[in-house]
């Protein structure tokens, strides 16, 4: 787990569900002729939204477009403000009450 972002208002966890232990390598291949597993099969994001309490978990095809958004502001450093307007329009998909446990 790595944290990504911390604002006031939201903050992003990247969970490796399968991440290789250390040592190992990103991706296996069962054979030569056979094409190596995706290193973020398993992965995703949690978007917490600070200011309502709730979360989002994003994994599969959500948690490939929030890795591309990712690479693009790798690219290219966004504001503070186009970070959090982006987050928002993946909070608005939150329907889990954050609870510490």
């Amino acid at each position: 787990m790595r944290m990504l972002y911390d604002s006031d208002s939201f903050c992003v966890t990247h969970m490796l569900a399968n991440a290789p232990l250390l040592g190992q390598q990103t991706q296996e291949v069962v054979s030569e002729q056979e094409k190596p597993v995706p290193s973020m099969a398993r992965h995703g994001f949690e978007i917490i939204d600070k200011r309502v309490g709730k979360e989002v978990y994003l994994d599969g095809s959500w948690a490939e477009l929030f890795q591309q958004q990712i690479a693009a502001w790798q690219v290219r450093t966004p504001t503070q403000e186009e970070v959090e307007d982006t987050l928002e329009g993946y909070a608005e998909l939150a329907q889990n009450p954050v609870v510490v446990h």
